[in-house]
């Protein structure tokens, strides 16, 4: 990474820190990715195991790609998360067509986004253990990067999805697509669950009935395929969506 990207990076990390919504952050993170060429990105975290798990706390996609995705089933087969499982490292769209252990599906997938004129793509895995981890993707048009600058986009990545992580955990927090449709009723009591609250100062806490508040955590648990409220609990910390307490 030359001089100026190191600077650029460590401005980016300093006026990161200053945003206190994920919004906030995607459009520092829009400005700063611009000049090379990307012009959309996700941030999520990912569970390899199941994906209906999987949240993006940001999906900086045009709402006709966004309806692609969930219609066309790319949803459950994105060959950017299938190659997680084969790198678990960053890497780009040329990595995955010269790769023979990817499928005709997958190539059909970047040939999809190439119509959109996204003919440049970098994904940025963070492992978390076993099969979870955190990914930003990053779509543009033009060449494929140097090594230099492609370092340099990982690493702010890495720091938009740290900070974005950090503030997923909020009430006020909104995500572009929550995990396993989860609505935000639902987000609520399973993020109070983490909390080690039970139904009634769930209840206490949303200014709802406590049958309502079971309704909201018993239907959350089954979204999340949970056999109990502890796994629950585990599930959503590691998605990023509450704190550990």
């Amino acid at each position: 990474m030359g001089k100026r990207e190191a600077e650029e990076a460590l401005r980016f990390y300093a006026e990161l820190q200053e945003r206190t919504s994920i919004a906030a952050c995607a459009a520092l993170f829009r400005g700063a990715v611009a000049r090379f060429g990307i012009e959309v990105f996700a941030c999520g975290e990912i569970d390899l195991d199941d994906r209906d798990r999987n949240v993006m706390f940001i999906a900086e996609w045009p709402k006709a790609w966004i309806r692609y995705y969930v219609k066309s089933g790319l949803v459950k087969r994105d060959p950017l998360v299938n190659a997680v499982t084969v790198y678990r490292k960053p890497f780009t769209f040329g990595d995955i067509i010269h790769d023979r252990r990817f499928s005709t599906l997958d190539r059909d997938a970047l040939r999809a986004a190439a119509e959109q004129g996204w003919t440049q793509g970098l994904a940025v895995p963070v492992a978390r253990g076993g099969s979870r981890f955190g990914l930003v993707t990053l779509l543009g048009r033009g060449e494929q990067l140097d090594p230099s600058l492609r370092l340099h986009l990982c690493l702010i990545s890495e720091c938009l999805l740290t900070r974005v992580r950090s503030l997923a955990r909020g009430r006020e927090a909104d995500y572009a697509m929550p995990p396993a449709g989860l609505s935000k009723r639902e987000v609520e009591a399973a993020r109070l669950v983490a909390l080690g609250r039970s139904d009634a100062e769930i209840a206490a806490d949303l200014a709802i009935s406590g049958s309502t508040a079971h309704k909201h955590v018993e239907s959350g648990r089954k979204r999340l395929k949970a056999k109990n409220r502890a796994h629950m609990a585990a599930l959503i910390v590691s998605l990023g969506i509450a704190a550990a307490t």
